[in-house]
This record gives structure tokens, C-alpha cells and sequence, in this order.
């Protein structure tokens, strides 16, 4: 299966966020390069969000580029087989955690954003990743800085779509 069909098969599944979801759909069907990057009328991204439940915290990144604190994420690359394995890529190159696990169930979220040109949206599938017991992160080159921050804090050093994926995360477990 491509990722595009995996693409379609998960929001076909997911059933949340309806209108938004439908977008998604809406923008997959107009624009079959819509995996990658290259699409300018916005293309797909995967996230997932690095959980602790143990702890009671996340660890976020601060996007080199944005400046602000968020989950792990990114573009689609043709080796991913499907949008929860880009996401846990992602999750693990920009934390540098070994033994990542999804959260079961698909998707927590969908975020839709703008971004500069000359691309003009991120259509994000955004997932949750559990870390093992004793993780240790690493920054990688994409990151400022990478830090563990308690739930009740994310509020504080994050924007609405970050703490919006948070609650999602913790209803979810």
C-alpha cells in the first residue's frame, strides 16, 4: 500500500474533528502529490507527541527554525510505509530516544496550519509516542533545545495546538 493510500485509509478511520477531517480528504483527493513536500498547495505532515505518564510530563522541542516549543514532527519521506510510522520516525530523530511506542488507536488529532511560502498549509496527522522507562533525549540539528516539561506547564511555554494535543493525548490514555 502507498503512503497516500495509508494516508486515506487513516482519516477515513479517524472520527474526530469531522469538517477538518473532511478537508484533509477533500485536499488528498485534489492533490495527489499532497504526501511531500513539493506539493505547494500544502501537503501532509506527521507529528506525535513524546509522553511520560509516568512522570506526568512531554518533551518538546524548540523548532530551530519557528523558535517555539512543540511536538516532534515533520515532512512524509518516501521510505515511510505509513503515517504512523513517519511519525514515530520523526519522534525519534528529533528526540533521540530509542524504543518509542505508539499510542494505540491512530491518530490523536488533526491540525491544520499556515506556513510561509511557497508551500501555504501543513495538513498535520498528529499521533502520541510513549518513552521507555530511563529515556535519555538527545537535540538533534532541527532543535534548539529539547526538554521535558510537566503537563501543567506546557500551557505556559506552548502555543493552543500543542496544549490541544496534550489534552487530547491524556484523555486518550
Amino acid at each position: 500500500m502507498s503512503l497516500y493510500d495509508d494516508a486515506v485509509l487513516v482519516l477515513k478511520g479517524y472520527e474526530d474533528q469531522e469538517e477538518l477531517r473532511q478537508a484533509y480528504l477533500d485536499h488528498l483527493a485534489a492533490h495527489p502529490d499532497s504526501m511531500w513536500k513539493a506539493c505547494e498547495a500544502g501537503h501532509i505532515t506527521a507529528s506525535a507527541l513524546v509522553i511520560d505518564p509516568e512522570h506526568g510530563r512531554v518533551l518538546l522541542t524548540l523548532h530551530r527554525k519557528l523558535r517555539m516549543w512543540l511536538q516532534m514532527g515533520g515532512h512524509c519521506e518516501p521510505q515511510d510505509a505509513s503515517l504512523a510510522a513517519a511519525a514515530l520516525r520523526e519522534a525519534a530523530e528529533e528526540s533521540g530516544i530509542a524504543g518509542l511506542t505508539l499510542l494505540p488507536g491512530g491518530p490523536v488529532r488533526l491540525d491544520r496550519h499556515p506556513i510561509p511560502a511557497p508551500c501555504h498549509w501543513h495538513f498535520d496527522v498528529q499521533y502520541a509516542v510513549l518513552a521507555p522507562a530511563g529515556s535519555v533525549q538527545q537535540i538533534s540539528e532541527e532543535s534548539l533545545d529539547l526538554r521535558w516539561f510537566a503537563y501543567d506547564e506546557v500551557a505556559d511555554v506552548a502555543d493552543a495546538s500543542v496544549v490541544r494535543l496534550l489534552e487530547a493525548t491524556r484523555a486518550r490514555l
